[in-house]
């Protein structure tokens, strides 16, 4: 919503051009600018990281739903590979054997890769529990409330690092929103609320009035902000996380169940053929 020239004027002389026209000085213009284009880019940058939130989560959730699924699936076309070539005794195939399984094999940093479902200890109890058939404990989903929602947006518009025009003050922000981002990443209402009652009594700064070269500076580094965070969107919509999301944005857990249906009936069809090849 914007306030028309005249208003923004205020009737004061200095804001005002010589001519008396009523047109605003062009450096109030220009600040103008520079303050809706601070706002536009925060409600973008909130925009951005809480779908980074969301495909985080259910990146999470997927490896630790399907990632037990996918490594039984491997398995298992190791072993029908390898019982294939046992029967045939052909070169090729135990070239193809010995692939797959080298394949399975353990490399460093493996726990990174299967970061949900595997740490350095081994298989977590879920996974565990996925293949060798015993009840399984829904793995835990974290999705922020609404409420939880409402309270970043608003601690992101008041607290965030844009808004500062001194290096300390800058400091104290940023270091600020990484609490309030790690807290939304947990969907931890109370620390927000808590965060929330923090800022509100911490110091506040005025802001200082901007040089005209200083705010064309700000402009331009907040049209180059703009870019950067349009290519992180589109790296997380465009990711294989980010698309299955995108898919089902309203029940996401169901997208995954659907999954899952399609990956135990490839499983049961693999166990067959290798119990048909073992014969």
């Amino acid at each position: 919503m914007t306030t028309s020239e005249g208003e923004q004027g205020g009737g004061a002389g200095a804001d005002r051009t010589p001519g008396g026209d009523g047109a605003a000085r062009p450096e109030e213009r220009l600040e103008q600018a520079v303050r809706a284009a601070e706002q536009a880019l925060i409600e973008f940058e909130i925009a951005v990281e809480t779908f980074r939130v969301e495909v985080e989560n259910f990146s999470r959730l997927h490896e630790q739903k399907l990632g037990p699924m996918y490594a039984r699936l491997e398995e298992l076309d190791a072993r029908i590979l390898e019982a294939k070539a046992a029967r045939s005794d052909d070169p090729e195939d135990r070239r193809r054997a010995d692939e797959a399984r080298a394949r399975l094999m353990p490399i460093p940093g493996v726990e990174e890769l299967m970061n949900g479902w595997m740490d350095a200890d081994g298989l977590f109890p879920e996974a565990t529990a996925m293949l060798t058939d015993q009840p399984v404990r829904p793995p835990q989903r974290v999705r922020p409330s609404e409420e939880a929602r409402k309270l970043y947006r608003d601690l992101a518009r008041k607290a965030h690092p844009d808004l500062a025009q001194e290096d300390k003050e800058r400091a104290r922000r940023e270091e600020f929103i990484t609490r309030v981002n790690a807290a939304y990443a947990r969907g931890n209402e109370a620390e927000l609320r808590e965060l929330a009652e923090e800022w509100a009594a911490g110091p506040e700064l005025k802001r200082l009035p901007s040089a005209g070269e200083e705010l064309y500076a700000r402009l331009e580094w907040l049209s180059q902000r703009k870019e950067l965070l349009t290519m992180v969107a589109r790296e997380l919509e465009e990711s294989a996380i980010g698309s299955m999301l995108r898919l089902a944005p309203d029940d996401p857990d169901r997208l995954l169940e659907e999954i899952a249906e399609g990956l135990r009936a490839q499983v049961t069809a693999r166990e067959a053929e290798l119990a048909a090849l073992l014969a």
